[in-house]
């Protein structure tokens, strides 16, 4: 059995030998980053107390940063990036854990193996292993980025593992959910939708705790305790430096694995739990096109991710008028949202530009999302079939590549008219009208760059599509995000096509990178027409 064992285990290793590595060692770049910009922006003591006193202040910060547990400069950095550490260990793990149970079944492996002396449950069992071998190494490689700043090693071993364990709590839930859904992308998506559900609660949690007297530190309200993402942050590196609430994430992760296999053991194959949703009988007349099908497999995804832009375009209009007020009281806040935002103007318009910017990010993952999906239908075999009709090779793709597109128009279009009603509904200024629809524009040509890319990825190196594509979605984010925040040179943000779309200077509109992104858009596109019509179908994972 161990013989067998350690055959599936060699196997998970080496079809993850590119993934893998990227994910680990951007992580630990990233903490190695964070550090430098810390102690480049925030070198004094003074400013990490203006910063913490502005985040206690303002429910907007605390969403999308850590825990404020002190004013030291480990403490300072776990606030500003433990969160983003334990994200992408979370998205690691549970793309990992589908890729290697539903996804192999999915695809026809795992049957294969099964019927192998192996059996049902230790190539599940390798899974398991594998993904923790994964978090392990990544929390090791994480602390000892932290260690070679010159931070203290008991906080740095503990933000590491901190972050591995958030990663090995959702390891568990990738396995659960592929159990439960029929489909790898159902299981993808519903691990996606728990991801963003419990990072918020943990945003909730701390933006209603209780401050310090000495507005330097937070206690938690009780919702963190339900987000692995709070019992990470509980922890509180190079502070209390808290070992139990670590715990809960691993021990939670290993109890959802057991889940995943005694749920996997009451299933026949190719089963699922979660029924999937029966077709009609007869197609209807609009879906006899090929960008009808398209947007019959994606539209689930699509009014998905429009939802969560429309959340995004309110919370940008809604709470400008919180942070201008707290703002007046702390310049500290201004300072922050406008190296994010890269804005010239009032604070109302960095505060929109910084909510924008996340959206163009979440409308490029919309873009990917579809895109990636004529991958998904290449390896399974089911594009093979609509290529046999007179639909030629370039046609279908360009039918994915358009959906894309239009998906992005939706995203963005939601999160305009959502700002709108929030500027009417708060009396706000009129200018902010203009502002919303010249970020929301900008944001969507980004994000359209990030579909062609996706498209020539799958044009270029087929079985890379996925990672290569989501990689990319994920570095522009950290560097049009964060570069900023960890004193990276401004060239560095400017390569992220988020962070140099047009915004309004005064009475005018400053294009910045417009023209070049443009140009990306319109070499990209005849690149893959180009391309596409020598390119063979590549079946398979």
């Amino acid at each position: 059995m161990m013989t067998r064992f350690a055959v599936l285990l060699q196997q998970r290793l080496r079809r993850d030998r590119v993934q893998l590595p990227l994910w680990i060692v951007g992580t630990a770049l990233m903490a190695f980053a964070g550090y430098a910009g810390v102690s480049q922006s925030y070198a004094t003591l003074a400013d990490r107390q203006n910063i913490l006193a502005a985040a206690l202040a303002n429910p907007v910060i605390l969403m999308f940063r850590g825990l404020p547990s002190g004013t030291s400069e480990g403490a300072f950095l776990a606030f500003e990036i433990l969160p983003w550490l334990a994200l992408l260990a979370a998205l690691m793990s549970t793309f990992l854990a589908v890729r290697h149970t539903r996804g192999d079944e999915e695809a026809g492996r795992a049957e294969l193996v099964w019927a192998t002396p192996a059996g049902r449950r230790l190539p599940t069992l390798a899974t398991i292993v594998h993904g923790l071998l994964a978090n392990i190494v990544l929390a090791l490689l994480t602390s000892l980025a932290l260690i070679a700043t010159g931070l203290p090693a008991a906080g740095s071993w503990l933000a590491g593992a901190a972050a591995g364990s958030c990663g090995i709590a959702f390891l568990g839930i990738g396995l659960v959910a592929a159990q439960l859904m029929r489909t790898s992308r159902g299981a993808n998506s519903l691990t996606v939708w728990v991801l963003v559900a419990t990072f918020l609660v943990r945003g909730i949690g701390n933006a209603a705790g209780t401050p310090s007297d000495d507005l330097s530190s937070m206690t938690s309200a009780w919702p963190v305790w339900l987000s692995p993402f709070g019992w990470a942050e509980q922890t509180r590196p190079y502070d209390a430096d808290l070992l139990w609430p670590m715990l809960l994430g691993l021990g939670f992760g290993v109890l959802l694995a057991g889940a995943a296999v005694a749920l996997q053991s009451l299933r026949d194959i190719d089963a699922s739990f979660v029924a999937e949703r029966r077709g009609r009988v007869s197609a209807r007349p609009a879906l006899a096109s090929p960008h009808a099908l398209v947007w019959r497999l994606t539209s689930g995804s699509i009014i998905g991710w429009a939802v969560g832009g429309a959340i995004t375009g309110i919370l940008a209009t809604t709470l400008s008028g919180l942070v201008d007020q707290i703002s007046g009281e702390n310049p500290a806040v201004a300072e922050i949202l406008t190296k994010i935002g890269g804005a010239t103007g009032g604070l109302d318009e960095v505060v929109v530009t910084v909510f924008f910017t996340l959206l163009g990010i979440l409308a490029a993952c919309c873009a990917v999302q579809t895109v990636v999906r004529a991958r998904q239908e290449e390896a399974r075999g089911t594009a093979e079939a609509v290529l046999a009709t007179p639909i030629g090779r370039v046609r279908w793709l360009a039918d994915y590549v358009i959906v894309g597109l239009f998906a992005v128009l939706i995203v963005i279009a939601a999160a305009v008219v959502a700002a709108w009603v929030g500027v009417w509904a708060n009396a706000g200024d009129d200018s902010l009208y203009r502002i919303v629809a010249v970020a929301g524009l900008g944001q969507a040509v980004a994000a359209a760059v990030f579909a062609v890319l996706a498209a020539l990825a799958f044009v270029l190196v087929p079985r890379a599509t996925t990672a290569l594509a989501w990689s990319l979605v994920l570095l522009a984010a950290m560097l049009g995000m964060f570069g900023p925040l960890f004193g990276l040179p401004e060239w560095t943000a400017n390569i992220s096509p988020f962070a140099v779309t047009p915004v309004v200077d005064g009475s005018g509109v400053d294009v910045r990178g417009l023209w070049w992104l443009v140009l990306a858009l319109a070499a990209g596109g005849a690149a893959i027409l180009a391309l596409m019509r020598r390119r063979e179908l590549a079946p398979g994972a």
